[in-house]
C-alpha cells in the first residue's frame, strides 16, 4: 500500500483539489495493483478541511499541535499501521502531477527528493517570479528538499525515526538523517508538484515564508532605486 500524507490546518479552500489530484496520481496504469491512501491530518481546524478530506476519500487524523513535523508524523504514523510500505508527502495547497506516485516508484530507490513549480504567481511583482526562476533547479540531481514532493520506503522512514517534532525544516532534518544514514536518494525533476505561492505559510519558515522574504528584498530594493534615481535627477526651476 501507498500512504500519502497531507497535513492540513484550515485548507478548506484547497483540500478538495489536493486530494482529488493524490487519488487520479493513485490510479495511473503504472500503479497497477497497489493500494493508495490518502491520510489528511487535520491539525487545529476551526474550518470545514476534516468534512471536505472525508467527502473526497480521505482518511482523518486530528491533532491539536499547530505543528507541521508532528502532523506529518502522525500522518505517517497512521499510514504504515494500516500497512503502507511506500509514505508520500505533500501538501494541501498543493495539486500533484498526474504520474506523480509512478515517477517516485520509477525511481527505484529508497527515498525521492521531487520539484515544485508555481504556476500561478498573482499579487507578485514580476521580479519575484523572475528570481525565482533564475535561482530555482529544475533538473534531476537537484539538492530542494520539499515536504511538499517527498516519497520514501516504509524502511528507510522508520530506520532513521521519522520526522521530529519540530515546526519547520522538519522536511531538512528527516533528508539529512537519511544521508547521515547512508539512504539511497533520487534527487528527481520527474516527480512534480504544483504548489501556492501564497505568503501566509501556515508554517513559519515555510515556502510561502521565503516567498515573501523574498518579495520584501525585491521591495525594498526597487525602493532604493528609486529614492537613488530621485537623488540624482535634477530639479526644474532657477534657484531661489
Amino acid at each position: 500500500m501507498i500512504g500519502v500524507v497531507i497535513p492540513a490546518h484550515n485548507e478548506a479552500a484547497n483540500i478538495a483539489a489536493c486530494i482529488e489530484s493524490v487519488l487520479r496520481a493513485g490510479r495511473h496504469p503504472e500503479l497497477d495493483g497497489y493500494v493508495v491512501r490518502a491520510f489528511v491530518v487535520v491539525d487545529s481546524c476551526t474550518d470545514a478541511t476534516a468534512a471536505l478530506a472525508r467527502a473526497c476519500g480521505a482518511a482523518t487524523i486530528r491533532v491539536t499541535a499547530r505543528n507541521v513535523g508532528i502532523a506529518r508524523a502522525e500522518g505517517a504514523r497512521v499510514a504504515l499501521a494500516c500497512g503502507a510500505q511506500w509514505l508520500a508527502f505533500t501538501d494541501a495547497d498543493c495539486v500533484v502531477a498526474d504520474d506523480w506516485l509512478a515517477c517516485q516508484l520509477r525511481c527505484n530507490t529508497e527515498v525521492v527528493c521531487g520539484v515544485i513549480q508555481i504556476d500561478d504567481w498573482t499579487g507578485h511583482h514580476e521580479a519575484v517570479r523572475e528570481d525565482f526562476v533564475t535561482t530555482y533547479t529544475d533538473a534531476d540531481g537537484h539538492r530542494h528538499i520539499h515536504g511538499a514532493n517527498l516519497g520514501l520506503t516504509a524502511a528507510a522512514y522508520l530506520r532513521v525515526g521519522g520526522f521530529p517534532p519540530v515546526a519547520w525544516n522538519e522536511d531538512v532534518a528527516l533528508i539529512r538523517a537519511l544521508i547521515d544514514d547512508g539512504a539511497e536518494i533520487a534527487w528527481s525533476a520527474a516527480a512534480r508538484v504544483v504548489t501556492s505561492a501564497r505568503v501566509d505559510s501556515r508554517a513559519e519558515k515555510g515556502f510561502g515564508a521565503t516567498l515573501r522574504a523574498v518579495s520584501e528584498r525585491i521591495s525594498r530594493q526597487y525602493a532604493s532605486s528609486a529614492w537613488a534615481g530621485a537623488l540624482a535627477s535634477p530639479t526644474s526651476g532657477e534657484p531661489g
